[in-house]
């Protein structure tokens, strides 16, 4: 008897695989390692994100389908790991003054962090909804971790339990929503759901209606999109900062990887029924996080319904449905993460133990003070704003525009009234910032090489961005036709 042994397409998940080693040696080095050599955790962890940045990089151009079809190759998932990949790159830079300051330098801190990352390439790879489940559990488990990774402040506490205990319910409506599609087609995988759609008649089937409503319960959690985010504001001011800033952006892009490839592609046949849901998901989501922004005393939580706010636009974009639109969501995403991240990363610089300096009156004369560091925290604003030349603005003109020519034009209306309204909040940091004195002494700086690259990458990326778009949004035309 003949034994035909498949063949093993390992490079499909070569990035996972070297993120994986990487957190597998870390996780020896930090039981063995003496405490006094524990400072060569971060410089390994950044050195195993850079080598799969590379191979990442180097797979471009490939289209393939690896282990029995549920993982997919493809520029789709590639652009998306990047961005995984780079935000957690800065996530680790960002980490390690911060960590030393507040006294919890644990190695399994950036453990955690490369298995997270592992999570959310997985969920961008999927082509099986039981990868998707897999990637997101795996980056979910993480994540409640590191929410409460300041384990003797009880505001961390709070973080991790609020987050783990309504992301433990969430998904359980994302899992319902997979057995039920598999109830009616009779399988999990995405290209497997496509076909069925284009051969069955039973669009109107209420099970398939109903299990399209949970998968976007599911995803809605994820993204943070009303009114599914209620976690959001406690869990980002609990959380140490530097784990505020890669929950911002590195779970809500893998939650649109996910959201588009399996609405988009898969659920496609039911766009007219999914589609007038995520247009009223753009109008809330952008109006409360906006208008409950403006309130904010607090740099985090104002960050947070900001957050809530940018999710709104995506789903924008996600409502035109069209190639401008889901091309425009993948450079938004990458935009949004260097914005965001040099953002948060101006917050550590500012704060020190004991002091993080939240509230935005602490901000007050840091302009005449700290020049340069107002200047950075200004670019970032004034990105997160939609002001040019920045990547925020040419993102929201690609996802506006391609609302418009949708034929969704009350819809872009909306969107871009709600982002003149947000300029309120983000220039009120400004204003602080320069037009202010000082309420109290100023804290010293302690710059770092660590977070001085943190805070170049991000800058550099958001004025690039919006200066020179057109090459970014021609990468993410090509991303997004493997999808299409």
């Amino acid at each position: 008897m003949n034994v035909v042994i498949p063949v093993i397409k390992w490079s499909a998940i070569g990035p996972e695989l070297i993120l994986t080693v990487t957190a597998m040696v870390l996780l020896l080095f930090s039981v063995f390692l003496k405490k006094e050599s524990r400072s060569l955790l971060p410089p390994l962890s950044l050195i195993g994100v850079l080598l799969a940045l590379g191979f990442s990089v180097s797979l471009w151009g490939r289209a393939e389908y690896a282990f029995q079809g549920m993982i997919v190759l493809d520029n789709y998932s590639l652009f998306f790991k990047i961005v995984f990949l780079v935000t957690t790159a800065l996530t680790i830079l960002m980490s390690i003054r911060y960590l030393q300051q507040e006294g919890f330098e644990h190695g399994e801190y950036y453990i955690l962090l490369l298995f997270a990352a592992v999570g959310m390439m997985f969920m961008a790879s999927a082509a099986d909804l039981i990868i998707v489940f897999l990637g997101l559990e795996t980056f979910s488990l993480s994540i409640y971790v590191l929410a409460g990774f300041f384990r003797t402040q009880a505001k961390s506490n709070e973080s991790a339990l609020k987050y783990f205990l309504l992301g433990s319910f969430s998904t359980g409506f994302l899992v319902y929503g997979i057995a039920l599609i598999y109830g009616a087609t009779g399988t999990t995988n995405l290209k497997g759901i496509f076909e069925f759609f284009r051969r069955a008649q039973l669009l109107q089937d209420p099970l398939l209606l109903f299990a399209m409503g949970l998968l976007i319960v599911g995803f809605g959690f994820k993204v943070a999109s009303v009114p599914f985010h209620m976690w959001t504001p406690d869990v980002y001011e609990g959380a140490p900062t530097s784990i505020t800033a890669f929950m911002s952006v590195g779970p809500k892009a893998a939650g649109f990887a996910a959201f588009l490839r399996v609405f988009v592609y898969s659920l496609s046949s039911l766009q007219a029924e999914w589609i007038w849901i995520l247009w009223v998901l753009a109008v809330l989501t952008m109006t409360l996080g906006n208008i409950v922004a403006i309130a904010q005393k607090n740099i985090k939580r104002m960050l947070a319904y900001s957050s809530i706010a940018h999710a709104g636009y995506i789903l924008v974009a996600m409502v035109a449905a069209n190639e401008l639109g889901t091309a425009g969501i993948l450079y938004y995403l990458l935009a949004y993460a260097f914005m965001n991240l040099g953002a948060f990363a101006v917050i550590i610089l500012y704060g020190r133990r004991g002091e993080e300096n939240l509230l935005l009156t602490d901000y007050s004369g840091m302009g005449s003070k700290y020049p340069l560091l107002a200047a950075l925290m200004a670019v970032f604003m004034f990105s997160l704003a939609g002001i040019p030349p920045t990547a925020g603005f040419v993102g929201k003109f690609y996802i506006f525009s391609a609302a418009v020519k949708a034929g969704y034009i009350g819809l872009a209306v909306i969107g871009v009234l709600n982002s003149a309204l947000s300029v309120y909040f983000y220039l009120r940091v400004t204003v602080m910032m320069y037009m202010r004195a000082p309420e109290k002494d100023l804290p010293p700086i302690a710059w770092s090489p660590a977070l001085a690259i943190s805070l170049f990458v991000a800058v550099f990326g958001t004025l690039q961005m919006g200066i020179t778009p057109a090459a970014y949004l021609e990468v993410a035309r090509k991303s997004i036709l493997a999808l299409l």
